[in-house]
């Protein structure tokens, strides 16, 4: 019987947003730190089962995020619940299973871990066919429970709060498969930081107040902040770090409209986010999983911007509800913002709750768990009914012919 340490632990991911990806690294960087000799393999599952169509999807997928987004929403609410809809949608997301079975069968990992909901469909449909009896789990990486994340063959869940954890209850997910360990992120967001030796390397005063604007990875920043910002109606002793993401085209106008301006700076894509989080007494933002679950870690005050429709939105939800973040609505950002720069004692109530409902060293956490569950079932504690099947007996015509009636079986 091999060790844990000569084990791999497969995290299957996507490229649909940046939140999957993150979360990810964050396992592998955790393990790293605290487990060196454990193997831990990264792979997209997208890239994977859909080569020709994954680099496409991202692009698609980014723009009908930016241009209709009340579709997205729409389809979004539609499919929480399980219904025909989101089955269909599930079935889409299991084409190619052949190489998903074909890739255990080369990798042999201990334990299968999906940060991409389309992938612990995948997993839970090979499972449903006896395919494979290696244990699952799902790591998810918002604060919602729509019903793409819940798949009847998924051993294990892991979610970034009790809010989720009691709405996968009412789904009917048995508590004993769920744990409370945070959204994962890179273990630097946990650490100590000199916040006087960063603002010296970043030329922030100490009397500055620093609010560090967001817009994700495709940089998608409110117009509305933008305007505000030119036209300078906000004490002097305010510092905005805005950050592009890779936009290279709202950097490189941002950076001449605010080329003399010296209370904004204008960065592109950045590799060190925890260290302009640290100095940033006030984050402005769109709810991103990965985003709010970094600035929870470190404490970060959150003012909430044009969430999308659908996840974004649940995140925005769980933030307001635990009072560590404001949420914009349309025509008041100007106002919000102002409000909360020129009251200390509203951030510093905000920073408080975020300290109450952090999870310090989630990604640890979530690893700690992946390796109690399958030291569990090489114990035999989970379940022996699973008869596993040769990999190369799943094709095309036993998953058009068989798999589907076997899936949906699960559910009734």
């Amino acid at each position: 019987m091999r060790s844990i340490n000569e084990q791999k632990i497969l995290i299957l991911t996507g490229s649909l947003g940046e939140g999957h990806n993150q979360a990810s690294k964050a396992i592998v960087e955790s393990a790293k730190k605290n487990y060196p000799h454990l193997r831990v393999k990264v792979m997209d599952y997208m890239e994977l089962t859909h080569p020709r169509l994954h680099v496409a999807g991202q692009y698609f997928f980014v723009q009908w995020m930016k241009h209709f987004p009340s579709v997205y929403g729409y389809l979004f609410q539609k499919t929480r619940e399980e219904n025909t809809l989101i089955q269909m949608l599930k079935r889409f997301s299991t084409f190619s299973l052949h190489k998903l079975s074909t890739m255990l069968e080369t990798e042999k990992p201990a334990i299968v871990v999906s940060t991409f909901p389309p992938a612990a469909a995948g997993m839970s449909l090979l499972k449903a066919m006896g395919f494979t009896d290696v244990p699952t789990a799902t790591v998810m990486t918002d604060h919602t429970d729509h019903s793409y994340w819940i798949h009847s063959h998924t051993d294990y869940y892991m979610v970034g709060s009790d809010v989720v954890q009691l709405a996968l209850e009412r789904k009917g997910v048995p508590s004993k498969k769920i744990s409370v360990t945070g959204i994962p992120v890179n273990p630097l967001y946990s650490q100590p930081v000199d916040q006087g030796r960063l603002r010296d390397h970043y030329g922030v005063h100490a009397s500055e107040q620093v609010v560090l604007i967001m817009g994700g990875g495709e940089g998608m920043i409110d117009k509305e902040v933008i305007e505000w910002m030119k036209s300078r109606e906000y004490p002097q002793n305010v510092r905005f770090m805005i950050v592009c993401g890779r936009n290279a085209k709202l950097y490189q106008s941002l950076q001449e409209d605010f080329s003399d301006h010296s209370q904004i700076t204008v960065m592109g894509y950045v590799d060190r986010m925890h260290e302009l989080m640290a100095m940033a007494d006030l984050m402005v933002t769109k709810p991103g999983g990965l985003t709010i679950s970094e600035a929870l870690t470190m404490e970060r005050p959150m003012l909430l911007v044009k969430p999308l429709p659908g996840q974004e939105q649940d995140n925005a939800d769980y933030l307001v509800g635990i009072g560590v973040a404001q949420q914009a609505m349309a025509g008041e950002l100007k106002q919000q913002l102002l409000k909360l720069i020129t009251t200390p004692a509203l951030l510093q109530e905000m920073k408080h709750k975020a300290a109450i409902n952090t999870h310090k060293d989630s990604a640890l956490s979530v690893l700690t768990r992946l390796l109690h569950i399958q030291q569990s079932y090489r114990l035999r504690e989970w379940s022996d009914d699973i008869t596993a099947v040769p990999y190369g007996v799943l094709n095309r015509e036993v998953f058009e012919n068989e798999a589907l009636h076997h899936y949906y079986d699960s559910y009734r």
